[in-house]
């Protein structure tokens, strides 16, 4: 049972980095069988992987349809952002001025491996600017802020990848390294203005281009996170 759920695991977290860096776009089905084979795992242990997603809203779950990646509407897309604006602030206000040399240093890092992977052209970058928000609440030290994080960026990575790629490779990372800056410092209104402007501008962008890679396979788009999955 034990190894089932470990197996179960990551499964879920190959499938929510996949989602993350909208390999797996909104509506794609998640067919138990496919992806057991993909993994090596029964179809019973991709139904709980399959069923936590559905619980941080990720996937839905219909009966006699099957699995597939969530698909938000519009107005659903604007809601969202709209409540994530008021979450970032709470986030920002706990955390300006009160980040330890270790939180900058997490940070930091965080920044220079999305540049890396964006300059390099790798798709995870999208994944490692989205992380960096999810970070910012971790370190406000609230489970409750740091759950409601995950579930906010990995539904709004759903948005991002179905009205359209978003073209973060324009500005996150200088915008992430400013949003640091600031927070060291402790410049409270300067960062709360900030991460409006952020937020507002990833929208924006999102909303903007359309995703071209809804013919390939889901056997060939979780190809790469199956051989992650089994080497972790």
């Amino acid at each position: 049972m034990e190894q089932m759920g470990e197996r179960a695991g990551a499964i879920y977290r190959a499938l929510r980095r996949a989602i993350l860096e909208q390999a797996l776009e909104p509506g794609t089905k998640l067919p138990e069988d496919t992806i057991g084979e993909q993994f090596g795992a029964s179809r019973t242990v991709v139904r709980r992987a399959l069923e936590q997603l559905s619980s941080e809203e990720l996937v839905d779950i219909r009966p006699n349809r099957g699995a597939a990646v969530a698909k938000p509407t519009p107005a659903e897309a604007r809601d969202l952002f709209s409540v994530r604006q008021d979450i970032e602030q709470l986030v920002v206000r706990r955390v300006c001025g009160k980040l330890t040399p270790e939180h900058v240093a997490r940070l930091e890092e965080q920044i220079a491996n999305e540049e890396r992977a964006q300059q390099e052209g790798r798709q995870d970058y999208i994944r490692y600017a989205a992380e960096f928000h999810v970070i910012l609440a971790e370190m406000t030290g609230s489970p409750l802020l740091h759950r409601y994080m995950r579930l906010l960026v990995g539904r709004s990575a759903l948005v991002l990848g179905l009205y359209g790629r978003p073209q973060w490779s324009n500005c996150s990372v200088h915008e992430h390294r400013d949003l640091l800056r600031a927070l060291v410092e402790g410049d409270l209104e300067r960062v709360s203005g900030m991460m409006h402007t952020h937020l507002d501008a990833v929208l924006s962008r999102a909303l903007v281009t359309v995703s071209e890679d809804g013919e390939r396979g889901i056997r060939e788009i979780l190809a790469p996170y199956a051989q992650v999955s089994a080497e972790a």
